[in-house]
């Protein structure tokens, strides 16, 4: 299996089908948190939902369009993390994660996310990275803003979680 070591103690593993078990767990207990601002949790609760979701993932891999992986924190799964898309013609990449609530606030996802940067810009030959997080959410844009990406701008009705219409703020880092 694929991992990547980030530090004592984050790794990021590429999605697995014994994962999915894990991330039914995770699922339950972040139902609330995460639903505020990601629309997967409304219809993704099963362990065969998750498989399905590891399969496409593991797909679009090989085929070099995303990279999904586990976020592995002291040992244990406690969230996601990767290239939403991988765009070989422009040369961008798009990085989406999520995290259990009660692990925000220790750097996991600044840390992984700059892990995954430097990646993308020295393996892959990108030339921008890309994150797009809602306006509201101040946790993940304050991760934007530590790893130095400037604000491009913001769409309105970018994204429908449950009842609600999200506007998007998109945040960017292009290669020096």
């Amino acid at each position: 299996m694929f991992t990547v070591t980030i530090d004592k103690d984050i790794k990021l593993c590429l999605l697995h089908p014994s994962f999915a078990p894990r991330y039914v767990e995770l699922a339950q207990e972040n139902h609330e948190h995460l639903s505020q601002w990601l629309s997967w949790p409304y219809f993704c609760k099963t362990e065969a939902e998750f498989n399905a979701f590891i399969q496409h993932s593991l797909h679009n891999y090989a085929d070099n369009k995303s990279m999904t992986c586990a976020v592995e924190y002291k040992g244990s799964i406690v969230g996601n993390m990767g290239f939403n898309t991988i765009n070989h013609d422009i040369k961008k990449v798009e990085i989406g994660y999520w995290l259990a609530a009660n692990l925000q606030g220790k750097g996991i996802v600044t840390r992984s996310c700059q892990y995954l940067i430097d990646h993308a810009f020295s393996n892959l030959n990108m030339n921008k990275v890309e994150i797009s997080v809602a306006v509201d959410n101040a946790a993940s844009r304050a991760v934007c803003e530590r790893l130095g990406m400037e604000l491009e701008g913001v769409i309105t009705n970018a994204e429908k979680v449950g009842d609600r219409i999200l506007t998007h703020a998109i945040y960017g880092l292009h290669r020096k």
